[in-house]
This record gives C-alpha cells, sequence and structure tokens, in this order.
C-alpha cells in the first residue's frame, strides 16, 4: 500500500513538471487601460489611445429662442453646432459681443485673426467656440497619440490660464473634449499624469511650464491645429517672448494651423510677430473707450496719501459694495494694504507674484464663491481675475501704465453687468490722470472726497 502512494505522488509530481507554471505578467509602469497602447520604447512614442465620442444630450435648439434685434448679431446666425449651442445657453449667453460679432465669422470659417482688444470684451469666448467649433465638425477618426493636444493657448499669467480653462471646461459642458492647464507653482509630476491619462484636445499653458515639457519630452506641438496668443503684448512686456518664439516654432507652419492673436495695444514689436505668425489675417478692433464707459461709471477721488486709507475703508462700508477688487501697483504695497485691511476686520485675499500657487488658487476660488468679500491684487495676478457679481474696482494706486487702468476697471461691469470703479489720486499720482484720459478718449469727472468719507468714525 506505500508502495502504491509512493508511485502515485511520484507521477504527480512528474505530471506538475510537464506543465509549466503560468509566468506572472510583466510589471509595466504607468499600465494602460484595455482600449490603450502602451508605448513603443524604441522610438519614443507616446501611448495610443482611441477618441472619445461627444455626448449627444437630449436637447432642442428650439428651446433656445433669442429674437431677432438690429444691430445685433445672435449665435443662432453662425451655424454653430448644437452641443455648442447647448453650452452658450447654460451659460446664458444670448447675442455676442462686439470683438465676437467681428470676429467669429471670419474664424469659423478658418480664417486667421488678429483682434485688438482688451480684457472684459468677450474675446476668450470668440476663441475657445472657434476651437470647440472647429473640433466638433471635423474630429479625428483615427487612433490618436497621447500628448499630442490639437489646440494650444497660451496666456502670460497664471489666473488668465485657469481662468480661460475654466471658460473652455464650461463651453465644452457637452462636446467632449480634454482640457489640460500647464502653469509654473503647480506640481510638474501631477500635470504630467494628467497628460497621459487620456488624450487632450486643447492645453491652456503658461509659456514657462509649456517650455520645461517640451524639453522633458512630455509634450508634442507638431500635430496642433489652432493655435491662441492671449495678451500678446503683456507677454512682451513680462519678458515671454523668446519663450513663445521656441514655441510657435514647435507647431506646424502657418498653412496646417489656425492662429488667433489677440493684445489690447500693438507696438511695432507685436505687429512683426503677429505678421509672422498669421497668414492673411482678419484684423478687428475694439476701442478703450467702448470697453471701460458703457458700462462701468469711474469715478476720481482726490485725496491726500494720509487720507487714503480712511476714504478705502468707508467706500468698503457701503451698502451698495456687493464684491471689491482693490489694485496697487507693487507687490510691498498689495502686502502692507492687505495686513491693514485684516486688522480692521475684513474678510479679505491677496493675490500677487510672492504668493504661493496653491494659495493663490484657494483664495480665487474663495472670491469667486462669495466667501470673500474683498481682493487686493497686483496687475499681473489680476489679469485673470473674471468674476461675476465684483461691483467695485477701487485703484489705491493709480497704475503707471495707462492700459493697466483699463485692465483694471474691465474686472467690473462684465457681461452686460454695471460696475463702478473708484481711483484714489493722491498729489503723487494725478499726473498720470491726464495719460489715462487720452487713451479713454475722454475726460473723468475728479471731485474732492465728501466728508462722509473722510470721516473716521466708523473705522474706529
Amino acid at each position: 500500500m506505500i508502495n502504491s502512494w509512493i508511485k502515485k505522488l511520484g507521477k504527480k509530481e512528474q505530471d506538475n513538471k510537464s506543465v509549466p507554471a503560468k509566468a506572472a505578467p510583466p510589471r509595466v509602469e504607468n499600465a494602460a487601460k484595455p482600449d490603450q497602447k502602451i508605448p513603443n520604447k524604441k522610438i519614443g512614442k507616446p501611448r495610443r489611445i482611441k477618441p472619445r465620442k461627444p455626448v449627444k444630450p437630449k436637447w432642442d435648439i428650439a428651446s433656445f429662442d433669442v429674437p431677432v434685434l438690429p444691430g445685433k448679431t445672435r449665435f443662432h446666425d453662425l451655424d454653430i453646432p448644437d452641443v455648442l449651442m447647448h453650452a452658450i445657453q447654460d451659460l446664458g449667453f444670448e447675442y455676442c459681443s462686439p470683438i465676437q460679432a467681428k470676429v467669429l465669422p471670419h474664424s469659423l470659417q478658418g480664417h486667421d485673426a488678429i483682434g485688438k482688444a482688451q480684457t472684459g470684451t468677450g474675446k476668450t469666448a470668440a476663441f475657445l467656440i472657434t476651437i470647440i467649433d472647429d473640433f466638433l465638425r471635423n474630429p479625428i477618426r483615427e487612433e490618436r497619440f497621447l500628448n499630442e493636444p490639437r489646440a494650444l493657448i497660451i496666456a502670460p499669467t497664471r489666473e488668465l490660464v485657469m481662468q480661460i480653462a475654466d471658460d473652455a471646461k464650461k463651453l465644452c459642458k457637452y462636446a467632449g473634449l480634454h482640457i489640460q492647464v500647464l502653469i509654473g507653482g503647480d506640481d510638474y509630476h501631477k500635470q504630467k499624469i494628467n497628460m497621459e491619462k487620456t488624450f487632450v484636445d486643447i492645453v491652456v499653458a503658461t509659456p514657462g511650464r509649456l517650455i520645461d515639457f517640451m524639453t522633458r519630452g512630455d509634450i508634442y506641438l507638431d500635430r496642433v491645429e489652432q493655435l491662441v496668443l492671449d495678451e500678446a503684448d503683456r507677454m512682451l512686456d513680462m519678458g515671454f517672448i523668446p519663450q513663445v518664439k521656441r514655441v510657435v516654432r514647435a507647431t506646424p507652419s502657418t498653412d496646417y494651423r489656425q492662429t488667433q492673436l489677440f493684445s489690447a495695444t500693438f507696438t511695432r514689436d507685436i505687429l512683426n510677430l503677429s505678421e509672422q505668425w498669421t497668414c492673411d489675417p482678419v484684423f478687428v478692433e475694439i476701442e478703450p473707450e467702448h470697453v471701460a464707459t458703457d458700462s462701468v461709471d469711474q469715478k476720481v477721488y482726490l485725496v491726500s496719501s494720509n487720507e487714503k486709507l480712511t476714504v478705502l475703508l468707508n467706500i468698503l462700508h457701503r451698502d451698495d459694495l456687493n464684491q471689491a477688487i482693490i489694485f496697487g501697483n507693487r507687490r510691498d504695497q498689495t502686502r502692507h494694504l492687505y495686513e491693514k485691511l485684516r486688522k480692521a476686520g475684513f474678510n479679505v485675499g491677496i493675490l500677487s507674484g510672492e504668493i504661493a500657487q496653491n494659495k493663490r488658487t484657494r483664495t480665487l476660488g474663495d472670491f469667486k464663491s462669495g466667501k470673500l468679500k474683498v481682493l487686493v491684487a497686483t496687475d499681473v495676478a489680476g489679469r485673470g481675475i473674471h468674476v461675476e457679481g465684483v461691483s467695485h474696482v477701487i485703484n489705491y494706486n493709480l497704475p503707471e501704465d495707462p492700459e493697466d487702468y483699463i485692465h483694471r476697471i474691465g474686472r467690473t461691469g462684465r457681461a452686460g453687468a454695471t460696475g463702478t470703479s473708484i481711483s484714489l489720486a493722491c498729489e503723487d499720482e494725478a499726473f498720470q490722470l491726464p495719460a489715462i484720459e487720452e487713451l479713454l478718449g475722454e475726460k473723468l469727472h475728479c471731485e474732492l472726497a465728501s466728508n462722509e468719507l473722510l470721516n473716521t468714525g466708523k473705522n474706529n
């Protein structure tokens, strides 16, 4: 019996040896999902993924009824796809802004565009609608590579990039397009992981972080179909043009991409660059006075430097003030003012270049949600603040560059709403008013601060 058991055991062991064990699957970093392919290491290509089909909502254009008005251009008049029109309706847009009415009939036909327009004119929606319309009409049917965006939008500041991306997500609500943000100050590795999760349609980036991704081979721009350069004058002022030139050279030639460039001013340098980067563009211009004066009540109070803080505190206590953005010229000025307002009991945030990016993002989010009533900002940080409900913009210091005045007051009176701009001009700054008035094309009404504004009793 024992011998029989030994024979059976030996046979079992022999049978086991005859069937090789199943090999464990090789460990692959960043393993792909079932519909993805692992990169070909020999040629260094990124993973490929099948395009995601756009969401098709149950929505009828008939539910979006906008009457025809003389002199007004409806989005209905532009033959925009229904999935995009649905998002436009959700955002409450009915009629095109002046720059949209001038740009979109040409850009939607594939023409390059150069726009001279300040912030608050609706230019962001103009170039986003152009991009989304193009991608909806010309989807990619074949397999796509990761890290290869179809559209690239470059802007000078992190706040502006995040605002553009936020607007893009709202307009892409039903389009099934993927947006990726690349900005300095945020974790590079997290941004890289997000780029590799799925294919990306639209990348919105600051020049410095975009160059980082290009240098490390984490983004490929040779398939860019749509290129947007926003606030080109500010990028020139901030010294970004060499980086932008390198980025543009990495994209296809003007024959194979559509380019849109927007700038508040056009110096000879900007005009030369726009000629190099575009092909037979349509040129549109929105004059500053149409931006600034139609929806913003502008006031200038003549005060001494010692009276500024008292006047500011009294303005902030007014009942008609919903939310306010206060601008200073330098980081130290905004920091000093921020501390004074906190001490006075205001729930206030600060945005300036010295503040860490994660804190700036959190502060801007709190301001948008209404958690913060007052925001103190420098011009660079303030470029990306697009918040509905800002009732007042206060220039605690008059800007040294008249163009910044336009950008500042453009933070209020947006999207058909009205707003108030108040400038506190002391003896050291009043000489800057004539240049601002020349740019506006009108005289600003200046008055001495009233006794009520100079009253210190409320602030004790």
